[in-house]
């Protein structure tokens, strides 16, 4: 008895131990005459300098979420001596429609000004690098859902084109790494040999709002006025296996987008192993098949979910 007793109370002591082995700070990284941007940043109550860090962005179909959704990843990643930001940024959806009958243009506009917001986002952790102490060269970024989309094109989007704000990133910058839950990029063509970078991505290959392989977003008609073609998980996967790069994917067979959180609120493990070895310079190209029991008819177009 004295010994399960003592076990208990070494697990729960542990438990709070991580709990508490980090400190969470509030910042404003953007603010102008219309919006203020805050971010959650997290760090491991002892660190030593230049930190690795990630930057989240949440989900929500630019309508709806928040920055709290980043909390578990970030806490996990303080814990084990990373340091992490989770972002707001502009609901630019918010009762608008982003689906079938939607906007396109809207759809993209939305798009835009999130990934603007995460370069501002970046350009700000960047200014405080001395006092925060990270690492520039060691910058991830992650997203779920529309925040996947969001880090995609931010990573692959041309820079100077695509900037709405006052220029704030160095030309020559670029994001260690990114991990993308379930999302997607408009143009294949964005990821080139030039700017590529390591990318880790999971996704369900029966999502019926963001594609796990090549189809309309949502699955629209070609006449929908919110047609909006995009490249989910396992097309640019393919993609970066063809340009040589270092890319992994994680498929859930018959899973949906529920699964679009998965590695950041439950299983965060590969998340940390990936950054791990992208900093131990590891070229990784990697495909992990996890079988769901969800409906296997779904997967009929994949033959390694048969």
């Amino acid at each position: 008895m004295l010994k399960k007793i003592s076990s208990t109370f070494i697990f729960v002591l542990t438990f709070c131990c991580i709990l508490t082995a980090q400190e969470r700070t509030t910042f404003t990284y953007f603010q102008n005459d219309s919006i203020k941007l805050e971010m959650d940043f997290y760090k491991p109550a002892k660190s030593g300098k230049n930190l690795p860090l990630l930057i989240y962005v949440h989900g929500g179909g630019f309508a709806s979420g928040g920055r709290d959704a980043g909390d578990p990843i970030c806490k996990y990643l303080a814990a084990q001596g990373y340091a992490a930001a989770s972002i707001s940024y502009t609901l630019y959806m918010k009762d608008k429609n982003f689906s079938c009958d939607g906007v396109l243009l809207e759809k993209i506009k939305a798009i835009q000004f999130a990934v603007n917001q995460l370069w501002q986002a970046t350009s700000y952790l960047i200014s405080k690098n001395a006092e925060l102490d990270i690492d520039t060269t060691k910058i991830f970024i992650a997203g779920s859902s529309a925040g996947a989309e969001t880090i995609l094109h931010a990573a692959f989007w041309d820079y100077k084109t695509m900037n709405i704000y006052t220029a704030n990133l160095s030309p020559t910058f670029k994001y260690a790494g990114l991990i993308a839950g379930s999302g997607a990029i408009m143009d294949l063509n964005l990821i080139k040999k030039t700017n590529l970078i390591p990318v880790l991505m999971f996704h369900g290959t029966a999502d019926k709002l963001v594609p796990y392989g090549t189809a309309a977003h949502h699955f629209c008609k070609t006449n929908a006025s919110g047609w909006l073609m995009l490249f989910g998980s396992y097309s640019v996967y393919n993609h970066i296996i063809s340009l040589g790069g270092s890319v992994s994917l994680v498929t859930y067979c018959g899973g949906g987008h529920e699964y679009s959180g998965e590695l950041f609120d439950k299983d965060q493990r590969p998340v940390f192993d990936f950054m791990e070895q992208t900093l131990s310079h590891t070229h990784l190209q990697k495909h992990t098949i996890i079988s769901t029991d969800k409906n296997k008819s779904e997967t009929q177009d994949y033959n390694f979910c048969k």
